[in-house]
C-alpha cells in the first residue's frame, strides 16, 4: 500500500460546495429510509405478517441490491493554460471528486495519488478511499491524458479520464467517467444532489461545464 505524506489543504470555496451537498444530501437519504420503513409499517396493518414480512423483504431487496452503475462525459472550459490544469487533475485534490475530498475528514497524498479518510457513525466506524493517478504523457508535456483510478475500501469504486488541449487562449478538458461498482436504487437521490451541485463545485476550482451528459446503466 503507498504510504501517506503529509495532509492536503483544499480548495475553500470548493470545500464549501461539498459541505452544501452533504448537507442537503444527508437528509433525503434519510428521508428515503423512512419512507420504506413507513411502507413496511403499513403493510403489516393492512396485511397479514407474511405477506407484510414478504413486502419488507421485497422492498428491502429493491433498494439496497445493486443494481445501477453511472457513467457520462463533460467538457469542461477554464482561462487556466495546461500546464496549470494538468497539476490540478493530476494532484491530491483533482476537479470531478470535489465532493469525495471536500467532505473528507483529512486528505493525504501518497506515492501515486491520495487516501481520503471518512469517518461516520459518530465516529465509530471509518473508511478509506484512494485515488491512483496515472498519466500517459511525456514528463513536461501539459497535454495528454490523465486517469484516475478510484478504490473504496479497497474495492474498485469509479474511473476518471480527463483530456487536456489547449483550445485558442482557453483550456479544454474532456472527462469521461463510470462507475466500477453498482449501488441500489436508495443512492438514487444522492446522485440527483450531486447533480444540482456539480457545476458549482467546479466554477468554484475555475472550471466552466460547457457539455455534459450522465448516463444510469442497469
Amino acid at each position: 500500500m503507498p504510504s501517506t505524506t503529509n495532509p492536503v489543504d483544499r480548495p475553500s470555496e470548493a470545500v464549501d460546495v461539498a459541505q452544501r451537498y452533504q448537507r442537503l444530501e444527508r437528509p433525503l437519504s434519510y428521508v428515503v429510509a423512512l419512507l420504506v420503513g413507513l411502507v413496511v409499517g403499513t403493510a403489516f396493518l393492512l396485511f397479514s405478517l407474511l405477506q407484510a414480512v414478504l413486502v419488507g423483504l421485497a422492498l428491502g431487496a429493491l433498494v439496497r441490491i445493486p443494481v445501477i452503475r453511472t457513467s457520462g462525459t463533460a467538457r469542461l472550459i477554464t482561462d487556466a493554460d495546461p500546464e496549470t490544469v494538468r497539476p490540478d487533475f493530476a494532484g491530491a485534490t483533482p476537479p470531478p471528486l470535489a465532493f469525495q475530498w471536500g467532505i473528507a475528514d483529512a486528505v493525504h497524498t501518497t506515492d501515486d495519488g491520495a487516501t481520503y479518510e471518512f469517518s461516520y457513525l459518530l465516529g465509530l466506524r471509518s473508511t478509506e478511499m484512494t485515488v491512483e493517478t496515472r498519466s500517459n504523457a511525456p514528463d513536461g508535456d501539459p497535454d495528454g491524458d490523465i486517469e484516475l483510478l478510484v478504490t473504496a475500501s479497497g474495492r474498485p469504486w469509479g474511473t476518471y479520464t480527463a483530456s487536456i488541449r489547449q483550445d485558442d487562449d482557453h483550456t479544454v478538458v474532456d472527462v469521461d467517467w463510470t462507475s466500477d461498482r453498482r449501488f441500489g436504487l436508495r443512492r438514487l437521490p444522492q446522485q440527483f444532489v450531486a447533480e444540482r451541485y456539480r457545476a458549482d463545485a467546479l466554477a468554484a476550482q475555475g472550471y466552466t461545464v460547457a457539455e455534459r451528459e450522465t448516463s444510469l446503466l442497469f
